[in-house]
């Protein structure tokens, strides 16, 4: 009996003991994210009626608004002019493919010279500033070439003589990096697609 009133006592002192050795656990508090940057803004060359991936390269579009797409054989063999349009580069707000008012008369320039000689084509380059992912701004450059290519449409312009291209970030007109620069790359391009004289004979009309 006196061996049993020894045990109760030394087995309840070891299980207080090991109760209190137990460590509660510790609530941790959750880091709170930042803030996710906005989507921004950011600019490839390539031939018309090639097409990458956009996260490897330049992405050749030629479909939106409802428009029929251009046939990419059409557009094999032209001759880049790139200098004809160069003054009449279209420039968009932050984040923003609509085509502004003040735009206008670039784009009947545009449309003018297209009209002035039926065997020309058209190419656009959509581009973008430099901040925002590449992903991204691949995007955007490709709603900027498209919405340019439905806007030129509602002016008379046959879409099958145009083909769109983004060239995201990878193609700035200012390497700076400040507003003035990004409000100069944040634009849309048109080259000026020429016949090539030297295509062989018999090569189907564009």
């Amino acid at each position: 009996m006196k061996t049993m009133k020894l045990i109760c006592p030394l087995a309840l002192a070891f299980v207080l003991a090991a109760t209190g050795c137990k460590h509660q656990p510790v609530g941790v508090t959750p880091l709170t994210p930042g803030p996710t940057p906005p989507p921004i803004e950011t600019q490839p060359t390539t031939l018309p009626g090639s097409t990458m991936n956009p996260d490897n390269g330049p992405t050749s579009t030629q479909g939106g608004g409802g428009i029929p797409a251009a046939l990419p054989a059409s557009f094999d063999g032209m001759i880049e002019d790139t200098n004809a349009l160069a003054s009449y580069t279209v420039h968009f707000k932050y984040d923003s493919a609509a085509v502004q008012k003040t735009e206008k008369s670039n784009l009947q320039a545009v449309a003018a010279a297209l009209s002035a000689d039926a065997s020309t084509k058209l190419l656009i380059e959509g581009n973008c500033d430099e901040r925002g992912t590449e992903e991204y701004n691949r995007s955007l450059g490709e709603r900027r070439a498209l919405a340019l290519r439905e806007a030129l449409a509602k002016i008379g312009v046959d879409p099958s003589r145009v083909r769109t291209i983004s060239y995201g970030k990878d193609k700035p007109a200012d390497t700076g990096h400040d507003e003035e620069a990004w409000a100069k790359n944040r634009r849309g391009d048109f080259v000026l697609l020429h016949p090539n004289p030297n295509a062989p004979a018999g090569t189907p009309p564009s």
